[in-house]
């Protein structure tokens, strides 16, 4: 077996899906296939259970990827010390969401790529609400995410900003909204609320706390996407102040003030004690913290 095999392996457990991996990965499904059965074969035991509806980690998978995450850490260590130059060179891989690429990382880019020319960086985007399970599957060595309440073990951050939750209704469309007696029908009035995630989690107990079993229209993974079906009058919805004000659709919602106030979120960069060996990660690690410090000295 050799290093690529194991990254392959890697990423198929951490989608189970391969397709997916097939696809990200760059390599075809025929050819993920036997390199899957090669490595079976070497191991001596099945590694994933897979039928024509899901693919699972057998016992001896979950073993094996334990193995897989050692390997490559010690790999990518051994790598990054072996020049002989104190030039870093090699790649970091992180996850954020759009809204993070535009309004939180510019300045940190500008310059982790000024002080480390040689390293890439390799950015994933997507919905906010799986950043933290993008670094817990290892998939990515850092992600920007709002912090949860209850935090995994080892879990290294950085706090970056705070930005309120809001409830949004759309401007064009105020009888999206339903009354009774001068309050509003939740058991009427539509409400959107995130697939998964922080957003979620909070917007549930909101309701919960009160007593209240909304009318829940549609689940939907993305903010932006929430915004998009606010604005056309489908509901009401839960956002970040943050992706919000970034939003081309600001103006075509409007705030709801409703009491208490959802708890805000904390965005931080995140990541485990142990990628901090990396010295690609240390060094990203430390112009974060250096950002961190002067954002919260112009507050």
């Amino acid at each position: 077996m050799n290093i690529r095999e194991l990254e392959l392996f890697r990423h198929l457990a951490s989608t189970l899906h391969f397709g997916r991996t097939s696809q990200e990965c760059n390599i075809t499904p025929s050819g993920l296939t036997r390199t899957i059965q090669r490595l079976e074969n070497d191991v001596g035991e099945p590694l994933f259970f897979r039928n024509n509806r899901s693919v699972h980690l057998t016992p001896a998978g979950m073993l094996f990827n334990e193995y897989c995450e050692e390997t490559l850490s010690s790999w990518h260590l051994f790598r990054s010390h072996l020049k002989s130059d104190t030039v870093l060179r090699g790649e970091l891989s992180l996850y954020c969401s759009v809204t993070a690429i535009l309004s939180i990382l510019p300045q940190i880019f500008r310059k982790f790529r000024k002080t480390h020319p040689e390293v890439m960086i390799h950015v994933q985007t997507g919905d906010a609400a799986k950043a933290l399970n993008k670094l817990q599957a290892r998939e990515v060595d850092i992600s920007i995410a709002a912090l949860p309440d209850s935090r995994p073990e080892a879990l290294d951050f950085i706090e970056l900003l705070e930005t309120p939750l809001l409830f949004i209704f759309p401007k064009f469309f105020p009888e999206t909204i339903i009354y009774s007696q001068g309050t509003i029908n939740w058991e009427r009035t539509p409400v959107i609320l995130p697939a998964d995630g922080l957003s979620r989690t909070r917007g549930e107990k909101w309701f919960a706390d009160k007593g209240i079993r909304p009318y829940i229209y549609s689940q939907v993974s993305g903010n932006e996407a929430i915004i998009a079906m606010v604005s056309m009058g489908c509901g009401v919805g839960i956002v970040p102040r943050l992706v919000l004000d970034k939003s081309s659709l600001i103006d075509e919602v409007e705030l709801l003030e409703i009491s208490p106030r959802l708890k805000p979120f904390t965005v931080a960069a995140c990541t485990f004690s142990r990628n901090k060996r990396n010295p690609l990660v240390q060094s990203f690690w430390n112009i974060v913290e250096t950002a961190a410090a002067v954002r919260f000295e112009q507050l």
